[in-house]
């Protein structure tokens, strides 16, 4: 709350702006009477000394009441102003006025407050966890570019040590080019270069180009995917593909399962994609939209907690929806609905 102080020039320069214009009635009637008196006319001037000053006294009275129920508000919001002007978003104007006016001033006010305190939070987030997150690869490029340096290095241990820091590089490649791209999306409010392109083809070609990581842990693959046009951003929508489908992969073990669906129940396109993966417990499953968030930390050095919010952005922008369901030790199923648009408009 905003501690009222005993300095109030607002509401003083009102009571006195008040009481200088009661006092210029007062002298106005003392002349005039004062006129009167000297032409002649018999004029007592008992009752207007009495009169003038109840006046006085009314007046001044009713300036202090009016000036502290409407001045002190406004006086407490330019404090304010000036508290969030140095940072301090920890400010609550106080919504219990008389006035309906101040109270809607006050509610919005603090209704603003709690976004920039809001925004604040997640800024200073996203740069302690960028920060984290660069850290580690670049630290292991430094120290295996050291290791590199030894003149009794094995040429094993010279191809281990450059495939780690090649792995690191692409890491951060991998972790600023993410950055960038939810930045991005996070700024628009629609999506551009949309076009209509078939589904079922986009979510084979994936599977395709994932081939290296499902291949070697020999993982079944059941797919059932109905021939389906979708009109949306084609390049974007891969990137929902990829990074699901590469988690699906990443945490089913080998000789595991993973299926892909695609079926039209209009007006909706229903993507079922489900594994037999170590799954999550209900405290990292309402986590996994959160940008940096990692609900494995063991397994944090393959990924950077970016991929799956991506996702959710991207769905978002869509006017789709994603929804997850996971059990522990038994696997997930992500399902992906989208509107099913088949005309360019």
């Amino acid at each position: 709350m905003i501690k009222h102080q005993k300095n109030r020039g607002l509401w003083w320069y009102v009571v006195s702006l008040v009481f200088v214009i009661i006092l210029s009635f007062i002298l106005t009637m003392s002349t005039f009477a004062y006129l009167f008196i000297r032409a002649g006319y018999s004029l007592s001037t008992q009752p207007i000394l009495i009169i003038v000053l109840f006046c006085l006294v009314i007046g001044t009275t009713l300036s202090v009441m009016v000036g502290r129920k409407i001045l002190l508000p406004i006086t407490d919001f330019s404090k304010a102003v000036k508290e969030i002007a140095n940072g301090n978003f920890n400010i609550h104007l106080n919504e219990s006025h008389k006035i309906n006016e101040i109270s809607e001033v006050a509610h919005h006010f603090n209704i603003m407050v709690q976004e920039l305190r809001s925004i604040e939070t997640l800024r200073n987030d996203f740069v302690v966890n960028v920060s984290h997150e660069f850290k580690t690869p670049i630290a292991a490029i430094e120290g295996y570019a050291t290791l590199l340096q030894e003149d009794n290095l094995s040429k094993e241990e010279h191809n281990e040590y450059t495939g780690l820091i090649i792995d690191s590089a692409r890491q951060l490649s991998t972790l600023s080019g993410n950055i960038l791209k939810i930045s991005k999306l996070e700024n628009q409010e629609m999506l551009t270069e949309q076009k209509e392109y078939r589904l079922d083809e986009q979510l084979r070609q994936a599977l395709l180009l994932l081939e290296p990581l499902w291949a070697p842990k020999q993982i079944d693959l059941n797919i059932e995917l109905d021939k389906l046009y979708y009109y949306g951003n084609e390049e974007l929508m891969m990137q929902v593909w990829l990074n699901v489908l590469g988690n699906a992969i990443k945490f089913t073990p080998e000789c595991g399962e993973i299926s892909v669906s695609l079926h039209l129940n209009s007006p909706w396109i229903s993507i079922v994609i489900s594994d037999t993966g170590i799954g999550m417990p209900p405290s990292v499953l309402k986590h996994i939209f959160e940008k940096f968030y990692q609900g494995d930390p063991a397994r944090s050095a393959e990924g950077n907690g970016l991929g799956l919010p991506l996702v959710a952005r991207i769905i978002s922008l869509s006017r789709g929806n994603i929804e997850v369901s996971s059990v522990p030790e038994q696997g997930s199923i992500f399902t992906i609905t989208l509107p099913a648009i088949t005309e360019v408009k």
